[in-house]
């Protein structure tokens, strides 16, 4: 199999690290394959993203309500991020808590973040690309967000002083945040 997959602390975010093909004229690398990632996880992916940016830029909390809600599986091309995954799935017993990866080149790993999540990243080198899949396209009308520095989901980002948009600076907090994902067990 070209990948493995490890569960993260909340069990439904998935680390894919797959197998690299390397010789003395660079390497190979299976990004996605169907068929090895419908055995962990249950998402089909309709739309392909790209985001490149500088040094110190701070993308998110992003995510879309129901019906659009996306999963993302998101990876670094070129660069180094920190990426974030929260948990705003009402009901279940890691609800406001975060998990996050170093995605990046040289790891080759992608993180599979489900539906009921919001998601972010901070940019860690000179310059990132990113490129992830979603399994619904992008639809204004659902889109939404969480502060990033939402004192109740502490999360320990890596730099000082990001760089963030005048949007993202003006999103709620977790608890002010329009959500209507439940979790069911």
């Amino acid at each position: 199999m070209p990948f493995t997959f490890k569960r993260l602390s909340i069990s439904d975010v998935i680390l894919a690290s797959p197998e690299t093909f390397a010789d003395k004229r660079g390497f190979f690398i299976e990004m996605y394959r169907q068929s090895s990632f419908k055995e962990h996880i249950d998402s089909v992916f309709v739309q392909d993203n790209y985001s490149h940016s500088t040094s110190r830029v701070l993308r998110g909390l992003h995510y879309q309500t129901n019906p659009k809600s996306q999963a993302k599986l998101v990876s670094v091309i070129r660069g180094e991020i920190f990426d974030v995954a929260v948990d705003l799935r009402q009901g279940s017993q890691t609800f406001g808590k975060w998990v996050s990866e170093i995605l990046s080149e040289k790891n080759h790993n992608l993180l599979y973040i489900p539906d009921g999540f919001a998601h972010g990243f901070c940019v860690l080198s000179s310059a990132a690309d990113v490129l992830y899949k979603t399994s619904q396209e992008y639809s204004l009308d659902h889109q939404r967000g969480i502060a990033w520095n939402d004192p109740s989901l502490n999360i320990k980002w890596p730099l000082d002083e990001p760089i963030i948009s005048k949007q993202d600076l003006d999103l709620p907090s977790l608890g002010d945040a329009e959500n209507n994902f439940i979790h069911y067990d």
